[in-house]
């Protein structure tokens, strides 16, 4: 099962050709965000290309992967007036390059310590708040609704 998940013939992003809940078609990867988040904000983008690591972009991908991080951080930075951006890759459960973004806030419930999602129990977005941070963050990466 997991040499499957390594080679992609296993890999449930490449088997459906895309994530879920994909909001963007960027330069080289797919914005993804959904209402089932660990804090409001939350986004990952999620490479294109089947690639375990980073450093296994070939080079011009990595400098698009990059610019895409660049593009969803700034845009994130501006519509959540986060006090902080935490930037993760792991890739132990699904190993297909992707990036979490977690925007900080003051009194936000990881204050001080790392964020654990599996905690959060409770919805992060009011009703109609999560719509309107998605059109917020589509704006201001000026791209069109996937």
């Amino acid at each position: 099962m997991w040499q499957a998940l390594l080679d992609g013939s296993g890999c449930p992003i490449c088997k459906r050709g895309l994530p879920l809940h994909v909001i963007a078609n960027l330069e080289c990867s797919w914005l993804t965000m959904s209402e089932d988040a660990p804090m409001p904000g939350y986004v990952c983008l999620v490479s294109k290309v089947h690639v375990i690591e980073l450093h296994e972009l070939e080079e011009a991908r990595a400098e698009a992967f990059m610019r895409d991080i660049r593009s969803v951080s700034k845009a994130l930075s501006i519509i959540t007036e986060a006090v902080k951006l935490n930037y993760e890759i792991h890739g132990n459960t699904l190993p297909h390059l992707h990036m979490h973004f977690f925007p900080r806030y003051v009194g936000d419930p990881f204050e001080g310590k790392a964020i654990e999602p599996r905690a959060v129990t409770q919805p992060v977005y009011a009703p109609g708040q999560f719509a309107e941070v998605k059109s917020r963050l589509l704006a201001a990466l000026d791209v069109d609704a996937d």
